[in-house]
């Protein structure tokens, strides 16, 4: 497997001409300033940390930079909370036929996203998945492992996962990998953000957050009375699971969590479906 894995102080511009970036950071730019677009009162914001806006910016920006997100493409946002990357999205993709669903457990941020986005962006959609969640969902109907997503084969571009895996087991995580294989269309790209423990990791005085070994064998956490609060795994682990289900790895990029430089926080996994993109 060869994997291109960095440590990036600096924004990556893989794939985008100087302009196309100049551009992108005038948007990224003009979504965190901009009080129009739709945001929750802060204390409605049930999982994330930092500005609404300013997060929400930044990740349009790893998207394009590090995804290779295309203003046409079908997303999927799995995890999609109370639309802190939905709203940045309604300013980039095109609507036709870019388009965007969104799905999450949590009731309330799923109708609020409804309410704002929705009534405003008619191509962007969010719908309530019931799977249980011992933190955001502990009344859930559908266990993780059985996750299956009401969306047809092959009906989306790229699908993000972002801080999901640092809230899941690996189990579960595998049975999100599956649905997206089944549901992204050839060479369609899934992102997420994972903590990936390598060796020296857990030595850095200035690692946030300090792990220990959590409940599973190679996995870590930051609160063993709270396991699923803030998950980690040892590098190779979330990459191999993301294989078996048929996906392949593209590129790792590290994040700032482990003291080291870099221009996002938790560590990026690119996974491609296999085949030609469109």
């Amino acid at each position: 497997m060869n994997v291109q894995r960095v440590i990036a102080a600096a924004p990556e511009t893989m794939g985008l001409s100087a302009a196309e970036d100049m551009r992108l950071t005038w948007l990224m730019s003009a979504v965190e300033a901009n009080r129009f677009l739709p945001a929750p009162a802060p204390e409605n914001v049930f999982v994330g940390d930092g500005d609404y806006r300013a997060i929400g910016a930044e990740f349009l920006g790893h998207f394009v930079r590090i995804g290779g997100l295309r203003p046409s493409d079908r997303v999927l946002d799995i995890g999609c909370g109370i639309g802190r990357i939905a709203v940045p999205l309604t300013q980039y993709l095109d609507g036709e036929p870019g388009r965007y669903e969104g799905v999450d457990p949590v009731g309330e941020g799923i109708a609020w996203c409804g309410r704002h986005i929705t009534s405003v962006y008619p191509h962007f959609r969010f719908c309530q998945v019931d799977v249980a969640h011992a933190l955001y969902n502990p009344g859930g109907s559908l266990r993780g492992e059985e996750v299956v997503l009401p969306f047809s084969d092959g009906s989306f571009d790229f699908a993000a996962m972002v801080s999901v895996a640092t809230h899941l087991p690996s189990s579960e995580i595998a049975a999100y990998a599956r649905e997206t294989v089944r549901l992204l269309a050839p060479g369609g790209r899934l992102f997420v953000t994972a903590f990936l423990i390598g060796p020296g990791d857990m030595e850095r005085a200035d690692a946030r957050p300090r792990f220990v070994p959590g409940p599973e064998p190679r996995s870590w956490t930051a609160d063993p009375s709270a396991p699923l609060g803030a998950i980690g795994f040892e590098t190779g682990v979330i990459e191999a699971v993301l294989e078996t289900a048929g996906l392949g790895i593209e590129r790792v990029a590290l994040g700032h969590w482990r003291g080291t430089p870099s221009a996002h926080y938790q560590d990026i996994i690119v996974a491609t479906k296999p085949g030609a993109r469109a």
